[in-house]
Protein backbone atom coordinates (compact mmCIF):
# COMPACT_ATOMS: atom_id res chain seq x y z
CA UNK A 1 0.00 0.00 0.00
CA UNK A 2 2.92 2.64 1.13
CA UNK A 3 4.48 1.62 -2.76
CA UNK A 4 1.15 2.78 -4.36
CA UNK A 5 0.72 6.02 -2.36
CA UNK A 6 3.95 6.79 -3.48
CA UNK A 7 3.76 5.78 -7.00
CA UNK A 8 0.49 7.55 -6.91
CA UNK A 9 1.93 10.59 -5.40
CA UNK A 10 5.31 10.65 -7.80
CA UNK A 11 2.38 10.09 -10.76
CA UNK A 12 0.10 13.13 -9.75
CA UNK A 13 3.17 15.08 -9.63
CA UNK A 14 5.00 14.46 -12.80
CA UNK A 15 1.80 14.64 -14.48
CA UNK A 16 1.40 18.04 -13.02
CA UNK A 17 5.07 19.11 -14.13
CA UNK A 18 4.20 18.51 -17.97
CA UNK A 19 0.47 19.82 -18.00
CA UNK A 20 3.07 22.90 -16.57
CA UNK A 21 5.68 22.56 -18.95
CA UNK A 22 2.87 21.86 -21.83
CA UNK A 23 1.22 25.14 -21.19
CA UNK A 24 4.62 27.01 -22.04
CA UNK A 25 4.55 25.02 -25.37
CA UNK A 26 5.69 27.47 -28.37
CA UNK A 27 6.10 30.45 -25.63
CA UNK A 28 9.01 32.67 -26.73
CA UNK A 29 10.85 35.07 -24.00
CA UNK A 30 11.28 38.54 -24.69
CA UNK A 31 14.01 39.63 -21.98
CA UNK A 32 17.13 37.95 -20.88
CA UNK A 33 16.97 39.35 -17.77
CA UNK A 34 20.35 40.99 -17.71
CA UNK A 35 19.89 43.63 -21.10
CA UNK A 36 17.57 45.59 -22.60
CA UNK A 37 18.25 43.62 -25.65
CA UNK A 38 15.61 43.92 -27.96
CA UNK A 39 13.66 46.70 -26.25
CA UNK A 40 13.71 50.54 -26.74
CA UNK A 41 13.42 53.39 -23.85
CA UNK A 42 10.97 56.28 -24.81
CA UNK A 43 13.38 59.25 -25.18
CA UNK A 44 11.89 61.05 -22.04
CA UNK A 45 13.57 59.92 -18.72
CA UNK A 46 14.80 56.96 -19.80
CA UNK A 47 16.72 56.70 -16.89
CA UNK A 48 13.47 55.41 -15.13
CA UNK A 49 14.16 51.72 -16.37
CA UNK A 50 16.61 49.86 -14.46
CA UNK A 51 16.99 46.24 -14.19
CA UNK A 52 17.38 44.51 -10.79
CA UNK A 53 17.68 40.82 -10.02
CA UNK A 54 16.57 39.53 -13.98
CA UNK A 55 13.63 42.04 -13.76
CA UNK A 56 12.62 45.51 -15.79
CA UNK A 57 11.86 47.71 -13.05
CA UNK A 58 10.02 51.11 -13.38
CA UNK A 59 11.00 53.60 -11.10
CA UNK A 60 11.55 57.56 -12.10
CA UNK A 61 9.27 60.04 -14.09
CA UNK A 62 6.96 58.96 -16.81
CA UNK A 63 9.26 56.60 -19.51
CA UNK A 64 7.90 53.74 -21.80
CA UNK A 65 9.77 50.85 -22.57
CA UNK A 66 9.09 49.71 -25.78
CA UNK A 67 9.40 45.98 -27.26
CA UNK A 68 11.40 46.10 -30.42
CA UNK A 69 12.98 42.56 -31.72
CA UNK A 70 12.63 41.30 -34.82
CA UNK A 71 10.22 43.72 -36.01
CA UNK A 72 7.57 41.48 -36.61
CA UNK A 73 4.58 43.07 -35.18
CA UNK A 74 2.18 40.98 -33.09
CA UNK A 75 -1.63 40.84 -34.30
CA UNK A 76 -3.00 37.42 -32.30
CA UNK A 77 -1.12 36.17 -29.03
CA UNK A 78 -0.92 34.98 -25.89
CA UNK A 79 1.22 37.21 -23.56
CA UNK A 80 2.57 36.53 -19.74
CA UNK A 81 4.58 38.22 -17.84
CA UNK A 82 5.44 37.75 -14.02
CA UNK A 83 4.75 41.50 -12.61
CA UNK A 84 5.09 43.10 -8.59
CA UNK A 85 4.21 46.60 -7.09
CA UNK A 86 5.40 48.36 -4.32
CA UNK A 87 2.13 50.15 -2.13
CA UNK A 88 0.65 53.02 -4.32
CA UNK A 89 2.13 52.00 -7.55
CA UNK A 90 0.78 52.56 -11.44
CA UNK A 91 2.09 51.37 -14.62
CA UNK A 92 0.59 49.23 -17.75
CA UNK A 93 1.09 46.90 -20.39
CA UNK A 94 0.62 48.12 -23.61
CA UNK A 95 -0.27 46.15 -27.10
CA UNK A 96 -1.04 46.38 -30.32
CA UNK A 97 1.20 49.85 -30.02
CA UNK A 98 4.08 50.75 -31.03
CA UNK A 99 7.33 53.09 -30.29
CA UNK A 100 6.56 56.95 -29.43
CA UNK A 101 9.34 58.87 -27.77
CA UNK A 102 7.36 60.69 -25.41
CA UNK A 103 3.94 61.18 -23.92
CA UNK A 104 1.52 58.28 -22.99
CA UNK A 105 1.18 56.10 -25.94
CA UNK A 106 -1.57 56.85 -28.26
CA UNK A 107 -1.47 53.22 -30.38
CA UNK A 108 -3.21 50.33 -28.92
CA UNK A 109 -4.60 49.28 -25.57
CA UNK A 110 -3.20 49.43 -22.27
CA UNK A 111 -3.76 46.28 -19.58
CA UNK A 112 -3.32 48.31 -16.54
CA UNK A 113 -1.36 47.36 -13.65
CA UNK A 114 -2.41 48.78 -10.28
CA UNK A 115 -2.98 47.67 -7.17
CA UNK A 116 -3.64 50.06 -4.40
CA UNK A 117 -2.43 53.67 -6.58
CA UNK A 118 -5.50 56.12 -6.28
CA UNK A 119 -6.67 55.53 -9.60
CA UNK A 120 -9.68 53.21 -9.32
CA UNK A 121 -8.82 51.40 -12.58
CA UNK A 122 -7.13 48.24 -11.05
CA UNK A 123 -4.88 45.68 -12.60
CA UNK A 124 -5.89 43.71 -15.92
CA UNK A 125 -8.38 46.69 -16.57
CA UNK A 126 -8.49 47.86 -20.76
CA UNK A 127 -7.94 51.08 -20.09
CA UNK A 128 -11.02 53.10 -20.85
CA UNK A 129 -12.23 50.17 -22.30
CA UNK A 130 -13.09 47.63 -20.06
CA UNK A 131 -12.34 48.90 -16.48
CA UNK A 132 -12.51 47.33 -13.45
CA UNK A 133 -12.16 48.39 -9.76
CA UNK A 134 -11.34 45.12 -7.91
CA UNK A 135 -7.69 44.23 -7.25
CA UNK A 136 -6.89 41.02 -7.84
CA UNK A 137 -3.41 40.72 -6.71
CA UNK A 138 -1.25 42.17 -3.73
CA UNK A 139 1.16 44.91 -3.46
CA UNK A 140 4.45 43.56 -2.99
CA UNK A 141 3.52 39.78 -4.39
CA UNK A 142 4.41 38.65 -7.33
CA UNK A 143 1.31 37.76 -9.88
CA UNK A 144 1.45 36.72 -13.27
CA UNK A 145 -1.16 39.02 -15.74
CA UNK A 146 -1.63 37.26 -18.86
CA UNK A 147 -2.81 38.90 -22.41
CA UNK A 148 -4.97 36.87 -25.26
CA UNK A 149 -5.65 38.34 -28.28
CA UNK A 150 -7.84 36.27 -31.02
CA UNK A 151 -9.62 38.05 -33.70
CA UNK A 152 -11.78 40.12 -32.12
CA UNK A 153 -11.33 39.00 -28.28
CA UNK A 154 -9.33 39.85 -25.45
CA UNK A 155 -8.85 37.70 -22.54
CA UNK A 156 -6.84 39.50 -19.51
CA UNK A 157 -5.79 36.52 -16.67
CA UNK A 158 -4.07 37.56 -12.82
CA UNK A 159 -2.69 34.44 -12.13
CA UNK A 160 -4.70 31.82 -13.51
CA UNK A 161 -8.17 33.63 -12.85
CA UNK A 162 -9.88 35.59 -16.16
CA UNK A 163 -10.41 39.46 -15.22
CA UNK A 164 -12.35 40.36 -18.20
CA UNK A 165 -13.31 39.30 -21.96
CA UNK A 166 -13.59 42.02 -24.26
CA UNK A 167 -14.88 41.41 -28.05
CA UNK A 168 -14.57 43.95 -30.01
CA UNK A 169 -18.02 45.29 -31.46
CA UNK A 170 -18.31 45.02 -35.42
CA UNK A 171 -17.62 48.52 -36.80
CA UNK A 172 -15.28 49.51 -34.01
CA UNK A 173 -13.34 52.74 -34.97
CA UNK A 174 -10.07 54.32 -33.78
CA UNK A 175 -10.03 57.13 -31.15
CA UNK A 176 -8.61 59.91 -32.31
CA UNK A 177 -6.45 60.61 -29.00
CA UNK A 178 -6.17 56.82 -28.07
CA UNK A 179 -7.09 54.24 -30.81
CA UNK A 180 -7.93 51.17 -28.60
CA UNK A 181 -8.56 49.54 -31.33
CA UNK A 182 -7.51 45.99 -32.54
CA UNK A 183 -5.13 46.00 -35.18
CA UNK A 184 -1.51 44.77 -34.66
CA UNK A 185 1.48 46.26 -33.32
CA UNK A 186 4.38 45.66 -30.35
CA UNK A 187 4.26 45.70 -26.23
CA UNK A 188 5.29 48.00 -24.25
CA UNK A 189 5.77 48.67 -20.02
CA UNK A 190 4.78 51.54 -18.57
CA UNK A 191 6.58 53.79 -16.16
CA UNK A 192 4.71 56.13 -14.57
CA UNK A 193 5.29 58.19 -11.96
CA UNK A 194 8.44 58.73 -9.62
CA UNK A 195 6.14 57.38 -6.63
CA UNK A 196 5.40 54.18 -9.07
CA UNK A 197 7.78 51.51 -8.33
CA UNK A 198 6.78 48.16 -11.14
CA UNK A 199 9.06 44.86 -11.50
CA UNK A 200 8.29 42.81 -14.86
CA UNK A 201 10.27 39.85 -15.39
CA UNK A 202 10.08 36.87 -17.26
CA UNK A 203 8.14 38.01 -20.34
CA UNK A 204 7.21 35.44 -23.01
CA UNK A 205 4.79 35.58 -25.84
CA UNK A 206 3.12 33.00 -28.12
CA UNK A 207 1.70 33.76 -31.20
CA UNK A 208 -1.60 32.66 -32.58
CA UNK A 209 -1.82 33.56 -36.00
Amino acid sequence: MKHTLIALLTATLTSGFALAADSEEGFVSLMDGKTFNGWKKATESPDTWKIENGAFVAAGPRCHLFYEGDGQPFKNFHFKAEVMTTPGSNGGIYFHTKYQEKDWPRAGFESQVNITHSDWIKTGSLYGIVNTGLAAAKDNQWWLQEIIVQGRQVTVKVDGQTVLQYTEPLGAQPNPDFTRKLGEGTFALQGHDPKSVIHYRNIRVKRLD
